[in-house]
Order: C-alpha cells, then structure tokens, then sequence
C-alpha cells in the first residue's frame, strides 16, 4: 500500500514546475509504481495558455477547482471546464488550455509518466519508460 500527501512531495523531483512557466503539477504516481497509470494533480495559470498533443498517452482530467476554456485544436470546438467536469482525450486530440483563474485538476495518464516529462516544442510529453 503506498499512501502519500501533497506534503510529501512538495519541492521533491515529484513536484514538476513547467519550462514554459504556465503549469506546475504534482505527479502522486508513476510509473515506478508499476501499477499502469500515473495520477497527477496540476495547476494551470490564470490567464496562461498551454498547447498540449498527447500523441503518446491518453489523458483523462477532473477539474476541481478553477476555470478554464478547452479548445479542441483539431475542430474548432471549445468547451468550458469547471469543477466537476472531466475531459478525456481518448483520440490524442491536440488541445490548448486557457485558465481564467488558477485551474486546478487531478489527471490520469495511460500509459504513465516518468515524472520527468516536460511538453516539447509540439506540445508532447515523450514517451519515457522506467529500466528494469
């Protein structure tokens, strides 16, 4: 049984600050823990915005604090996220993010993360794997 707090990881190598300075998250699990998934908590900036492409990972995400406006970048379509409402990116959809206030959101990744991972220069984290 693993049981850790936001405490815990707090200013640790699990406690990810973004290089574009629009996100910071938490990564609960990874994919050290062998279990599947990684579980995250992350904060995007009020009056940021972030492109994302998941084009390695499947991604399901449940606000639970904040606003914030998705933009599917493939069709056009915006949607507006609040608490209680979750967005699954189940086709690697290319997406753009923008907070009107501090967006936070608890996410799950498939397959999981490292922790080390960062959005390239496309908006992708790389696929990275855990030796052994």
């Amino acid at each position: 049984m693993i049981v850790r707090s936001f405490k815990d990881i707090e200013n640790t190598e699990r406690h990810v600050k973004s290089a574009s300075g629009t996100w910071e998250s938490k990564r609960i699990v990874l994919a050290k823990e062998k279990v599947g998934f990684s579980l995250h908590e992350t904060v995007l900036y009020a009056g940021t915005e972030t492109s994302m492409w998941y084009a390695n990972h499947i991604e399901a995400v449940l606000c639970v604090e904040g606003e914030a406006e998705l933009t599917n970048d493939e069709t056009g379509e915006t949607h507006w996220i609040e608490p209680g409402t979750m967005y699954l990116l189940d086709g690697h959809e290319k997406h753009t993010m923008r907070p009107k206030t501090d967006f936070r959101c608890v996410c799950v990744f498939n397959p999981p993360v490292t922790g080390r991972e960062d959005h390239d220069e496309n908006g992708v984290y790389p696929l990275l794997t855990e030796e052994g």
